[in-house]
Formats: structure tokens, sequence, C-alpha cells
């Protein structure tokens, strides 16, 4: 199967039961690629009718998740077009008139059998050690009779009359025909006792009345795949083209993807939640090219992929079924490689609402220099806070016992400590190639390796193990609070020596 020639339109039809996650993000962005990609158009649908399981929040995270990821919509809530509505709860006179017509042509029926009636018969069959099953009572029921009884006002659904005889065969684009007995279906429910149409029947009648071409969604609808295509051989529909996509796992590798287990860090994972990986400080670039690759591979060797790049090297051949770990250091990869391809203003402007929501009064004069130094050792736009939050703050109060040089004592390195202090005070920090030839010549001085006295300095100044460059840091520092924390490590090297 090529790509499609002709404009495709797809759907994105999520249910807003709750918050959108990778798994989702991704069909999205398949849908989103194909339609730019064949000049088509990408549809936003709300399958919005189970209302026990509605989520008030849920409907606008999934506006602000696509809108974030760049994969904005052609037709949908909010914005309307010609197939509209596009919350399905607000079609349901469309689906009436369809099961009218499927009634009328003899492939549906209704039943009015109690849950009661129902529960017995599962026990029943159950005692039998036969799989659960409608034994199709009311379908035996003569139309008139069935229509008497619903204008009556009896509590009613509507099943669909599966053959029981012959064998339905649905074609998968990544996987070999699925076929199965017509009588080891059940004549499943197509509009419940509240008037609602299922997935089974509404999805199926969206697509078709909104012309899509192509259905990608997950393959935890292949079990009840025939069922769809039975539907659109009694309506006479032509059928889109289908693509179950591969299964997302744990990033173990072992168990199908778990938003709890995918959120404990314990098991080297995070959120999989697309706003939680926006807050956490990934760009959107990043996230869609980590997970396109989760289920699509141009070659063995590309990784790389921008979305003009993306929209022009997708293609459904290269859609596989196998199942893929969800792999946070390959997203932790992307990112880091999109950051150091901004320009050092556009990163600042990044970084900046991350430093403000942590408490610090950083304005983008200050940080111009400071994402400068950051932007080859971040990962994430959160991670410059991690890196380099000791840059706005009034005191870093290291402990003293890490104060210590490698291999040294307290006495050895408070000595360290006021010889630089000393140095420092002489030289001028802009000039970083003389600043560190001074002080490596101080190590030698001292017998001290660079390290160890680098070492010393970098917590006395920064308070931190790891930070940006150690020169280039202290310049932006500046003289004089740089050598305010060194006296402070000094008190505090000799106060623990004379702690002792």
């Amino acid at each position: 199967m090529t790509n499609a020639i002709h404009p495709a339109r797809v759907r994105f039809a999520p249910s807003p039961t709750g918050r959108l996650h990778i798994g989702g993000a991704r069909t999205a962005l398949y849908n989103y690629l194909l339609a730019k990609q064949t000049g088509g158009q990408f549809i936003l649908r709300l399958e919005d009718t189970d209302s026990k399981r509605l989520d008030p929040a849920a409907e606008g995270e999934i506006y602000d998740s696509l809108k974030w990821l760049g994969l904005t919509w052609d037709e949908g809530p909010m914005i309307g077009g010609e197939y509209g509505p596009y919350r399905q709860s607000e079609r349901k006179q469309i689906y009436n008139e369809l099961i009218q017509e499927l009634i009328e042509r003899g492939h549906a029926y209704y039943c009015f059998c109690s849950q009661e009636r129902l529960v017995k018969l599962r026990q029943e069959q159950k005692k039998r050690k036969e799989p659960p099953h409608y034994d199709g009572l009311c379908r035996k029921l003569p139309n008139e009779e069935a229509e008497s009884w619903v204008q009556g006002g009896e509590s009613h659904v509507v099943r669909f009359k599966t053959p029981k005889e012959g064998t339905t065969t649905a074609i998968d684009l990544l996987r070999d025909p699925i076929q199965v007995q017509n009588n080891t279906l059940d004549d499943f429910i197509l509009i419940k006792s509240d008037g609602m149409p299922v997935y089974h029947f509404a999805a199926i009648a969206d697509d078709h009345l909104m012309q899509i071409t192509h259905v990608f969604r997950g393959s935890e609808w292949l079990p009840t795949f025939p069922l769809h295509v039975l539907i659109y051989q009694a309506f006479e529909w032509q059928q889109p083209v289908w693509a179950h996509l591969s299964v997302l796992l744990n990033p173990t590798g072992k168990g199908k993807l778990s938003k709890r287990y995918a959120a404990d860090p314990k098991k080297g994972a995070k959120s999989v939640y697309v706003l939680d990986l926006q807050e956490m400080g990934y760009l959107p670039q990043a996230v869609n090219n980590w997970m396109a690759l989760m289920g699509w591979s141009y070659d063995d060797h590309s990784e790389l992929f921008a979305m003009p790049e993306l929209i022009k090297a997708f293609s459904l051949e290269k859609l596989h079924p196998s199942p893929a770990a969800v792999n946070f250091s390959k997203l932790d990869h992307f990112n880091g490689l999109y950051l150091r391809n901004l320009s050092i203003l556009e990163l600042t402007e990044r970084i900046q609402p991350y430093f403000e929501k942590a408490g610090y009064n950083a304005d983008s004069e200050s940080l111009l220099p400071i994402a400068a130094l950051v932007q080859k050792r971040i990962r994430t736009l959160a991670d410059a806070v991690e890196i380099a939050g000791f840059f706005f703050e009034e005191s870093i109060n290291p402990p003293p016992v890490d104060l210590i040089g490698k291999g040294m004592t307290a006495v050895e390195s408070a000595l360290a400590a006021e010889m630089a202090h000393k140095r420092i005070g002489l030289l001028d920090l802009a000039e970083h190639d003389a600043v560190e030839t001074d002080l490596r010549k101080l190590a030698e001085e001292l017998s001290l390796k660079a390290g160890q006295l680098f070492g010393i300095l970098r917590l006395a100044i920064t308070g931190q193990k790891v930070s940006p460059p150690l020169i280039a840091t202290m310049a932006i520092v500046g003289k004089s609070l740089v050598l305010s924390r060194i006296s402070e490590a000094i008190q505090k090297l000799k106060q623990l020596d004379h702690s002792k």
C-alpha cells in the first residue's frame, strides 16, 4: 500500500475522559503528517458519548497538547467545518437516522432483554463453559412488533444482526489479513439503552460521513476490527485504509505502557502526558521526533527529523507493527540536539519562565550569558535551573565537608582557597584564558592537580559539584561576589578543622 496520491482526510478522535498521553499524541502526529504530506485535511473529533467517564478538564488539555505539539487541525470543535458537529454527543440525530436505515436493511434489531436476563444467561453459559454471548432471543421478533414496543416506551438497545454463516476478512495495512468465522461473533450492541451509540457504531458512522480515507488507531482495536468491517459491509460503504499502530511498552520493554509505571522515576521513567513533558522542559520538536520513531522509521540510521522533514519523509510503507519500548534516554538525546540548535536569544527566552517559576528574578539580560554557558550541557529547559540557579542565589551555603578537596585535608583546602583568593583579587575575570592559566599555575605551586583546586573553588562559588565551566562562571558571578563566597568557604573550612 503506497502513500495516497489524492489528498488524505484523516482524523484524531480522542475520548475526553483523561489526560492526553504520548500514545494518543503519536496517533495524532501520524494523522497530521499524512494530511500535510498529501495536501489533505487533519480533523479533530471528540468521542464523548460515554457521559459517565467524561473529565471536564480533558477537552481543554487535548486542545492545549495538540497546539503545543504544533498539530493544528483543519476541522473540529471550536473551528467547525463542513462535516460537523465534531462532538459525537451532538450527532445523536445523525446516528438515529443511520440506525433506522440499518434496521430496514435487515442488519440490526431492537433488543428488549433486561439486565437480569442477560446476567442469568451469562451465568448459565459459564456453567456450560461456553464463551459469553447474546442468544439472539430478540433477533427473532418481527419488526412491526418491535417497533410498537419502542413506541410504547419499552427500554431497549439496538444490536447488530451478525451473519451466522461464512467468514469476515479485515485488512490492516501493517499485518496479514484477519479472518474470522462469523458464527464466533456476537450480536454486539450499537445503541445503548440511553439512546447513545457505542464506539463500534459512532466511530464507523462518523468516519464514513466525514469521508475519512485513512484510520490510524491503537492495536487494542484489533479484536473488534471485524465487527467494524461488518458495519461497513452492511451499509455497502467503502472502507478506509486501516492501520492499527504498534503497542508502546514500558521503558524496560516488558508489558504494555502503563501510565503509572511510566511516571515512576525509580524505574528510569517520566510522565507520559504531553503537557507534563512541556513542563519538564522538553521542546515540541524533540517530542514529535521521538514519538514518530516509535512505530515508524525512515531507514536504519536517520534519526533527526524536524517537522518539515517528517512531513516529507513519512510513508505508510515504513510503519511497522513491532512493539516499541518508550525510551526516555532517546528523548533526552533528541531534546539536547534541538536545544543546541537554538539561537542563544531563543534559548534565553525559553529558559526564562523556568527560572521565574523557581522563584528567581532572572531578566533576559542576566540570562543571556548564562544561556550561552549552559546550552551544551542541558538536556531539558528545566535543567538550566538545576545547573545555573546558583547565579541568582544570595547565599549558596555548601556543606562544609564538601569543600574539602579530593585527597586533601580541611587545613590544606583552606590554604589552597586562601591562595586562590589572593590571586583572583589581582586578576581581570573577563580574561578567561589568563585566569585559567594563572590558577593552573597556582595548583602546580601548591603541588595540587588542577582538578583539586578547581573543585574547591567550584563548591565555594556555585555550591555545586557540577556546574558550568568554572572560569566563565566566575566572570558572570563577578569578582566581588566570587571573593566573598571564597572567603565564606575559607571560614567554613577553618571551623571544620577546629571542630575536630
